[in-house]
């Protein structure tokens, strides 16, 4: 399927997930070359259903689309025989299972981890959960926004007393995202050791492993950080403005940047203790309102470039429509064009990492569309030489 290569050609992922979390994953294996086959039940992916919007005759789902291209698409009732002969016959040829099932679905369905070694021993199982495989709460289902609450996310954005979700489901993309940096981690180690293994990732762990000098600030610190809304908690001047007409970003991470900052709007660095960047913390509620009345005299776009010019980290708060249109999104490969068989030539986001002698985004120089459901179920069946009889 991929003549042209990739880092992963020639990586066969079987790919039993849905929603979001292991969709992710998959897509991130199928940008870098590998083949992925994905087996749906007849009534497909669940996010094949999440809308609006939805596009074209037969309501595609624009959310399916975002997580599922150069993928192919077998459907199959894996509690048949049918469905297990054809689970079986992957298996066998398959370098890697991703499964994003609640703990011990794929034990019922007759796919333990054993019986999955015994048919392929090089086989690498990737298993997403919500809150992990074991421990007390781990048969609890994974839900974005839950895993937001629990894993603390919510705490930590929007204001203070009003806790606010991420505006993508954050806690599944990152546990997509770790699942297939653990799938390549243990694709590496098979080179050495000729054996697959189990990778398992959650959305709990991958929320709390971001937590970063969040986490720190509690477990070192003893502080319980809370929300601060568009201001940085540690670092000031750095967060949202506002100006004369639209508010801009202003970062300033070191006393240099600020005394940069001072020059520009004529604020004085050392007035009222503002010399250190502890001072300014401490002090930022006042600080930003002094910097607001400057920055409030003019457009975004006049301080823009002042900014700009004396090199103070700065820039705008961009809408969707703005940033798939800019120069500098389009020159960085992040949009590619597929054409989808009922929906003509479609942009989705694109991949996210360029190699030094690919031009274009991802491990291949063009991507196929988001499948539709079975459309690969006698081509797939044909190559492992099944059919839906036998």
């Amino acid at each position: 399927m991929n003549d042209d290569g990739g880092p992963l050609d020639g990586v066969l992922v079987v790919d039993l997930s849905r929603a979001l979390a292991g969709p992710q994953a998959t897509m991130m294996l199928a940008d870098l070359g590998a083949r992925v086959i994905k087996v749906e039940s007849s009534a497909g992916d669940d996010s094949r259903h999440w809308g609006p919007p939805f596009v074209g005759e037969d309501r595609t789902s624009t959310y399916f689309l975002s997580c599922n291209r150069n993928k192919e698409s077998v459907t199959a009732d894996l509690k048949s025989d049918e469905g297990r002969r054809l689970l079986e016959a992957l298996v066998r040829r398959a370098d890697v299972l991703v499964e994003n099932f609640r703990p011990g679905v794929l034990d019922r369905l007759g796919f333990p981890v054993d019986t999955l070694q015994e048919l392929n021993p090089r086989l690498i199982v990737c298993s997403l959960t919500g809150f992990g495989h074991d421990g007390p709460e781990g048969q609890r289902p994974g839900y974005d926004q839950i895993a937001q609450g629990e894993a603390g996310l919510m705490s930590l954005t929007g204001e203070d007393g009003h806790p606010t979700k991420v505006g993508v489901p954050i806690g599944d993309l990152l546990a997509g995202m770790n699942a297939a940096y653990g799938v390549v981690s243990a694709l590496y180690e098979r080179e050495r050791t000729g054996r697959g293994r189990v990778v398992r990732t959650s959305l709990l762990a991958s929320i709390v492993g971001i937590h970063a000098f969040q986490g720190t600030r509690y477990t070192v610190g003893a502080v319980v950080p809370r929300g601060e809304g568009n201001h940085h908690p540690s670092i000031s001047p750095y967060g949202l403005f506002e100006t004369a007409d639209a508010p801009v970003q202003i970062a300033c991470g070191n006393d240099d940047l600020w005394r940069r900052l001072c020059d520009v709007t004529g604020l004085k660095a050392d007035a009222r203790s503002y010399a250190t960047n502890a001072d300014r913390v401490a002090d930022r509620d006042q600080l930003t309102a002094e910097l607001e009345t400057v920055l409030r005299t003019a457009s975004a776009e006049h301080w823009l470039k002042l900014l700009a010019d004396a090199g103070v980290p700065a820039g705008r708060v961009r809408t969707l429509d703005e940033v798939y249109a800019w120069d500098q999104t389009r020159s960085q490969g992040l949009v590619v064009e597929v054409d989808h068989p009922r929906l003509g030539p479609l942009e989705l986001p694109g991949p996210v990492l360029r190699f030094d002698d690919r031009p274009y985004a991802g491990g291949r120089p063009s991507h196929t569309h988001p499948p539709l459901l079975g459309e690969h179920d006698e081509s797939v069946r044909a190559w492992l030489d099944i059919s839906e009889t036998s």
